[in-house]
């Protein structure tokens, strides 16, 4: 397994424009997403750029960067395209698709997210963590996933992602990290195929990878999910987590 982690960042933002530049603790809030990443010693790492500005501070902070079309659909289609002009040998036969506003996730969690795909039936690994606070459960803005664990519960098959309450009944419910490790072959044939019935519905891109029948696995964190960035207030949580660092 060869991984390349890929950090796709846009200026644009209906909650919070510009914020891959946002100063956290000095720094701008994608060199920090970039530094987590290397400190998760997988791979090499990459950010997927829509805009020039973003490339500047990347490059400026040491780490590499290439310019994919602001007009992308997605992400995903932004990590394929950054992986295309990076690596168009294809050398990488991994591309984790690492959020561009994840500052402070834990540099472990990416190595958890390759651990599904030593099964190789596994097409795609992504991340949950186990649902603790209540408003969480019926929040639809918590993305669900619905799970089938492995005995030991560290790991195992993502069936569903939802943003109803699911799957009923007693038991855990999961919060979907977004983090994702796709097999190249794996994300290109996503990105080729066409939006799906659920992923519109449900507004979950990661539906159209089940609906044309790819596997998904999970690895299973431990202690909360990390924060994304979308919000003044998510940004102010980040810069506090930072402060305490250095104190």
């Amino acid at each position: 397994m060869k991984p390349l982690v890929i950090i796709p960042a846009r200026m644009a933002s209906s909650r919070l424009p510009g914020k891959p530049l946002a100063d956290i603790d000095g720094k701008p809030m994608i060199v920090r997403v970039c530094e987590r990443a290397a400190a998760a010693n997988i791979g090499p790492v990459l950010v997927a750029a829509a805009e020039q500005e973003i490339i500047d501070a990347v490059e400026a902070a040491g780490f590499a960067a290439v310019m994919t079309d602001p007009d992308l659909p997605s992400g995903s289609d932004r990590v394929w395209a950054a992986a295309q002009k990076y690596d168009p040998a294809g050398a990488f036969d991994v591309l984790v698709n690492l959020q561009g506003d994840m500052p402070t996730l834990d540099p472990a969690a990416l190595s958890a997210v390759l651990r599904p795909l030593n099964d190789p039936a596994c097409d795609i690994a992504t991340l949950a963590s186990v649902i603790t606070h209540d408003e969480e459960r019926d929040d639809p803005n918590v993305v669900k996933a619905v799970l089938a664990l492995k005995p030991d519960a560290t790991e195992g098959r993502a069936l569903y992602f939802t943003r109803a309450t699911a799957p009923t009944g007693d038991g855990p419910l999961w919060h979907h990290v977004g983090v994702y490790a796709y097999r190249r072959a794996s994300l290109e044939r996503f990105v080729s195929a066409p939006p799906s019935a659920l992923e519109q519905r449900e507004s979950l891109e990661q539906l159209r990878a089940l609906e044309i029948g790819m596997q998904f696995g999970c690895s299973v964190l431990t202690g909360a999910p990390p924060n994304g960035v979308d919000t003044p207030a998510d940004l102010e949580a980040a810069r506090l987590v930072y402060a305490g660092l250095r104190a």
